[in-house]
């Protein structure tokens, strides 16, 4: 029973990382860097913390997370792709903007620095073993990356993808509009990683100040453990949630400091890229701008 509830609980915390992952292949396979998660996900939080405070709906705050991560990823497209700005830079622009956005609003509807009050979401604590999975985020979820698989290897839309990530000039000439479907895969990206911030502030049933507390992050580094394979990129969620599970569950034995027991995941993370550098190859046109429309 404790080996089942270790992998049940696996799964849950895995959600958000499964989310922006999946949106962050879809990005960088396009071309387009996507250190913007991070961003994508607390804003995707705080917009679906918005909807279901003011609508007592859960499925109206899910749309208006999805709408905030949307808005998002257009600034993101906008800078990046627009106006051709350093990918990089914007990326780290747009993730200290959401903190702060965030912080401001948070203050300014709710009051409160720190967090929101108790709004309608998905799952609880009831339920047992398998509560977490009456949450259908959860599904939504496991079911993001085989989704994003099946874009990417099995759709046309998914070889324009592919194409003008590796060789954007080539892509051109054959009519593909290579600034299109940059944009298409921004935007989904968007949505898809603020899908995880919803899971995150619906389950909670409320926000607080920067909850996605760095997942963005480790969600790229997913993407980059996993070659930029949307499969891979999701068993190597599943290893960094099962590095957060036992940083649960260590934190309640005592027998280790709690200091070194939440180091375990970004541990974890630093030591997954260490052994992958100089073996995954990334897209050949990963954050450099197309001159052709």
């Amino acid at each position: 029973m404790v080996v089942l509830a270790f992998l049940m609980q696996t799964l849950r915390i895995s959600v958000p990382y499964l989310f922006a992952a999946s949106g962050g292949v879809v990005a960088e396979r396009a071309g387009v860097v996507s250190l913007t998660l991070e961003g994508f996900m607390l804003t995707g939080a705080f917009g679906a913390t918005l909807g279901s405070h003011y609508s007592g709906s859960p499925w109206v705050g899910l749309l208006c997370g999805v709408a905030a991560g949307l808005g998002a990823a257009l600034l993101h497209a906008l800078a990046s792709l627009r106006y051709r700005a350093n990918q990089i830079v914007v990326g780290i622009a747009i993730n200290l903007l959401a903190v702060g956005i965030t912080r401001f609003f948070l203050r300014f509807a709710f009051d409160s620095s720190s967090n929101s009050p108790r709004v309608p979401g998905f799952g609880g604590a009831s339920g047992g073993v398998f509560g977490a999975f009456t949450n259908p985020l959860v599904w939504i979820g496991l079911l993001a990356v085989p989704a994003v698989a099946f874009l990417l290897y099995r759709t046309p839309f998914g070889l324009r993808v592919r194409a003008v990530g590796e060789h954007p000039e080539a892509a051109a000439t054959l009519g593909v509009p290579v600034q299109r479907v940059r944009w298409t895969a921004v935007l989904l990206s968007g949505a898809l990683a603020a899908m995880g911030g919803v899971y995150l502030a619906l389950d909670q049933h409320q926000f607080t100040d920067q909850m996605t507390a760095g997942r963005g992050f480790i969600a790229l580094a997913a993407v980059i453990f996993g070659r930029w394979d949307p499969k891979r990129a999701g068993i190597a969620c599943l290893l960094f949630a099962t590095a957060e599970t036992a940083q649960i569950r260590l934190q309640g034995t005592g027998l280790i400091p709690s200091q070194f027991v939440e180091m375990i995941p970004y541990v974890l993370t630093i030591v997954a890229l260490a052994g992958v550098v100089g073996r995954a190859v990334p897209p050949a046109a990963l954050g450099r701008p197309q001159e052709q429309g």
